[in-house]
């Protein structure tokens, strides 16, 4: 049990900085007077705070407001080089990056090819990707308060090494974070990247306000994300949620073909059993989403091939709804988010089937959402993450302050 500590004037500081800084995040540039409003702080606390926060160079002039009554009211932010993080997504041909200041704010991306390649120096490899970045930026690797790696993999905690993740050559090295880290020379953390997605569309996409939810990633592979109580729930070797390996009915099982061949949910609906899905009934495609996109239109179509490519979006809502009936039953989330090219492509029409195909399979009956995010979003998951990271150490005083347990 933890008894509440007596208000200290340290402490109080540090609650007011805290509250002062996220206002000033979230409502920024604002004028004393409207900082000390919001904060319910009287004005020469604001005015001390302000000038405690300019000391710490957390806190910038950004101006004046003129044209109000009285004088001149200056404006104050965020300082945006109070701190940058970097988010990198990493797949076989590339691993692009995204650096954002302390506010979010992108300030430089760069995208470094890596075809063909069979291995090699991965710490060289993120440091020529980050230097890419950071170089137009003006900042050095060294300056970024914190870096996240997303891929499609999973770090077991209990090991340090990559797993789930045989299609990326390279990453699987002992002690992949601490070498990272240790080579880079900046706190880095490896995550999951359909876990980034997740997180993202936790904080700006559909599954905001939501505490239990799945996200279903659809798209070459297919992987699925779990946020339970409001956390990611990452399993004893990180791999909760690579549902691609999961048996399903219809499908190859490892032990039937062997583990390192195509089995389980991925086989039934990954990205070519999608496109030889479609193409039995007709529609053919360059790519798993592109597919799904023709079919998509022929099924708005009347006559013989309309009807034909209805059928086949049917039976691909089928399939990836007895994946998630699987899901559903152990996790009841109380909503379900579709993201991946596949998924997205499909639509609204998609989304529908799956939904309906999915309340006749399972006793809960989840809404299904498709994905609002836009742009890359495991770079946007991966920011987000690093984002948060960073602020709590600048701005957490707060949470480093003692208390007593019995």
């Amino acid at each position: 049990m933890t008894r509440p500590i007596a208000g200290t004037p340290s402490l109080l500081r540090a609650i007011n900085d805290r509250a002062a800084l996220m206002v000033l995040l979230e409502r920024g540039p604002l004028t004393r007077p409207e900082l000390g409003a919001l904060t319910g702080l009287s004005k020469p606390t604001a005015s001390q705070l302000l000038a405690r926060l300019q000391e710490a160079g957390l806190v910038v002039l950004d101006g004046i407001r003129e044209g109000l009554p009285g004088r001149t009211a200056e404006l104050y932010r965020i300082n945006p080089r109070a701190a940058h993080v970097a988010a990198l997504d990493v797949t076989p041909a590339r691993i692009a990056v995204a650096v954002a200041d302390v506010t979010g704010a992108v300030v430089a991306e760069h995208r470094l090819a890596t075809p063909g390649r069979t291995g090699g120096d991965v710490v060289e490899r993120v440091r020529a990707a980050l230097a890419g970045a950071c170089g137009p930026a003006g900042l050095d690797p060294t300056e970024l308060s914190r870096v996240v790696v997303g891929i499609g993999g999973a770090v077991d905690p209990s090991t340090g090494r990559l797993g789930y993740a045989a299609h990326i050559p390279g990453w699987h090295i002992p002690d992949l974070i601490g070498t990272l880290r240790d080579g880079i020379g900046v706190p880095i953390d490896v995550e999951n990247d359909v876990n980034l997605v997740a997180q993202a569309e936790r904080s700006t996409g559909s599954a905001r306000g939501h505490q239990d939810y799945v996200l279903l990633w659809a798209d070459e592979g297919i992987g699925a994300a779990l946020v339970i109580g409001g956390r990611l729930h990452r399993g004893a070797t990180g791999g909760a949620g690579e549902v691609g390996y999961m048996p399903v009915v219809g499908a190859p099982t490892a032990r039937d073909v062997g583990r390192r061949a195509n089995h389980g949910f991925q086989a039934l609906s990954g990205g070519p059993a999608v496109l030889a899905l479609l193409r039995a009934h007709g529609v053919r495609g360059s790519t798993p989403s592109g597919a799904v996109r023709n079919a998509v239109a022929v099924a708005g179509r009347g006559g013989p091939d309309g009807e034909s490519a209805r059928e086949a979006l049917r039976d691909l809502a089928g399939r990836l709804a007895l994946g998630l009936a699987a899901i559903t039953a152990v996790v009841d989330p109380e909503i379900v988010v579709l993201s991946g090219g596949v998924l997205l492509a499909g639509g609204e029409v998609l989304r529908e089937t799956v939904e309906r195909e999915l309340h006749a399979l399972t006793i809960p009956r989840p809404r299904v959402l498709l994905s609002t995010l836009e742009g890359n979003p495991v770079l946007a998951g991966a920011l987000d993450l690093a984002l948060g990271a960073v602020r709590e150490e600048l701005f957490g005083a707060l949470n480093k302050s003692p208390s007593t347990h019995c």
